[in-house]
């Protein structure tokens, strides 16, 4: 009887823990709708004359990058944890690598935009206007934060008259040194937090190579032990930025990243323990 109240226990936590697991997944996918209306209305500031297909990532590096990500990670779920080692074979294996290497290309290229972002944002001069409120209703916006532009109103007239302003090159934006400093060091931010996760995935990829193959043992095992905490460290180190400096979508994408990235890697020590124990049982 009590055998049967423990098991009954068990496959209620292992239930609850799937359905917290997946509601996590479900809410990143909705964070690339966010995304994508965030991106939409900061390029059609950044971009006054239409969004060209060369500047497709550059317009849209958050949306397009956060979509990467959640098909990347379903496929890492997939691999890690839904289909056995044996499933891993022929057309699913190769289906799976297609599929991941469509992801880390955009990945990559959102990378780029991170980057080319922040080169925009350091191309700027000195911007002279009699009076800012003459902008008002015009097509001149202000830059409040990074991705954050607002048109010229009464309040911003009072607020950026008899400051010394600045104006992006060959953009309508304008804004103030301090913040104009404060959008260069978020960007900062973005391209650190984007390289980490590359170095992330790349350890992820060796992780599950080696054990598909049986050798993720030994001095690789304690290696990757030893330098995923650093670089899941300095991806919390950024979302605390983000917490801090108000930018709250940023600190929850952070947050739920590196929860779903929890389970992965629960996934990996459950995979590699069972394949120890069998190990060890022949």
């Amino acid at each position: 009887m009590n055998m049967n109240i423990t098991q009954t226990e068990h496959s209620k936590a292992y239930i609850a823990f799937q359905v917290f697991k997946y509601s996590i997944y479900l809410l990143l996918c909705i964070n690339v709708y966010v995304f994508f209306q965030q991106d939409y209305l900061a390029s059609s500031e950044t971009f006054v004359n239409g969004v060209e297909l060369k500047d497709l990532v550059l317009a849209f590096t958050a949306s397009i990058d956060t979509f990467s990500w959640v098909v990347l990670l379903l496929v890492f779920e997939l691999e890690t944890y839904i289909l056995e080692d044996e499933d891993i074979r022929g057309i699913t294996k190769w289906s799976m690598n297609i599929f991941k290497s469509l992801c880390y290309a955009f990945i990559v290229y959102s990378a780029y935009g991170y980057i080319s972002k922040l080169l925009v944002l350091l191309d700027y001069s000195p911007f002279v206007v009699e009076n800012v409120c003459s902008l008002i209703n015009s097509d001149y916006t202000y830059i409040a934060f990074l991705d954050d532009y607002l048109p010229i109103t009464d309040d911003v007239c009072l607020l950026l008259n008899e400051q010394k302003l600045y104006q992006i090159t060959n953009t309508q934006i304008i804004t103030t040194l301090p913040v104009l400093e404060e959008a260069h060091r978020m960007a900062w931010v973005d391209i650190v937090n984007a390289s980490n996760w590359l170095l992330i995935v790349a350890v992820l990829e060796i992780d599950v190579y080696l054990q598909l193959k049986g050798r993720f043992t030994g001095l690789p095992y304690k290696l990757s032990k030893i330098v995923k905490p650093i670089l899941y460290g300095i991806l919390f180190i950024c979302a605390v930025i983000w917490g801090i400096d108000g930018e709250f979508i940023d600190f929850w994408d952070a947050f739920l990243w590196l929860l779903a990235f929890f389970f992965i890697e629960m996934n990996i020590f459950e995979w590699h323990s069972e394949t120890e124990n069998i190990n060890v049982e022949v």
